[in-house]
């Protein structure tokens, strides 16, 4: 029976960072469902296809191929065999990502790969409803949260070192827009699962939030 980690949160919390720091200490195989949505809106965007034209979105989902692949540590991601690790996240793709995400028949094909990516391996999946949707029986459940200011701290110090444009004020702009899109959206809403442990990420170092998580699957492991 595969083992598996839900981590859910809103943008910038740190879920990615601390999935991959987890995943590799633990021997986990670690799922970025946020960067196979940006893969979607990134097609999206190269084919002038609008957030209301279904038809179009449902014509390339049922061929569109989103891969994610350990090169050397390195998750790299790539979309109809392009490698897109960077491009996925840049302006204008974070500009719509959020949009995108809450297209029904997105998520549900999103969620259809997500769960065919994690059959019979132990994984941990970061996402906005992994834990309540995708997989709610989840043997471990995580929330993570931060205040706004410092999720756009954390974004603008990663753009900075992936040497991309941006700016503070527009990043935390963005945060909140996401925030009420999440938790407000009809289609797999942020919310925390009822067995969810809590953790608040805002004064804690990615090492501590590391470590509190890897002794709650350890506890569990043992039961």
């Amino acid at each position: 029976m595969a083992f598996i980690v839900a981590i859910d949160g809103p943008a910038g919390s740190g879920k990615g960072t601390v999935a991959k720091l987890v995943g590799k200490k633990l021997d986990l195989v670690n799922i970025d469902t946020g960067a196979m949505y940006r893969c979607v809106s990134l097609y999206m965007l190269r084919n002038n296809i609008g957030l209301e034209d279904l038809q179009s979105i449902s014509n390339f989902l049922n061929v569109i191929k989103i891969e994610q692949k350990n090169d050397k540590g390195i998750e790299k991601f790539y979309l109809n065999n392009e490698e897109v690790t960077d491009k996925i996240r840049e302006k204008d793709v974070t500009e719509i990502v959020s949009q995108v995400s809450h297209i029904r028949i997105v998520r549900e094909k999103m969620v259809e790969l997500q769960r065919n990516m994690a059959k019979n391996i132990n994984i941990i999946m970061e996402g906005r409803d992994i834990g309540t949707n995708v997989f709610p029986n989840a043997d471990v459940k995580i929330y993570l949260d931060a205040s706004a200011e410092e999720r756009a701290n954390r974004r603008l110090k990663q753009n900075n070192e992936k040497g991309i444009k941006s700016n503070y004020e527009e990043i935390l702009a963005n945060i909140k827009f996401r925030d009420n899109n999440d938790k407000t959206s009809d289609v797999a809403p942020l919310i925390q699962a009822e067995d969810a442990i809590y953790i608040d990420t805002t004064n804690l170092a990615i090492e501590e939030v590391c470590k509190k998580i890897i002794d709650i699957i350890i506890d569990k492991k043992k039961k």
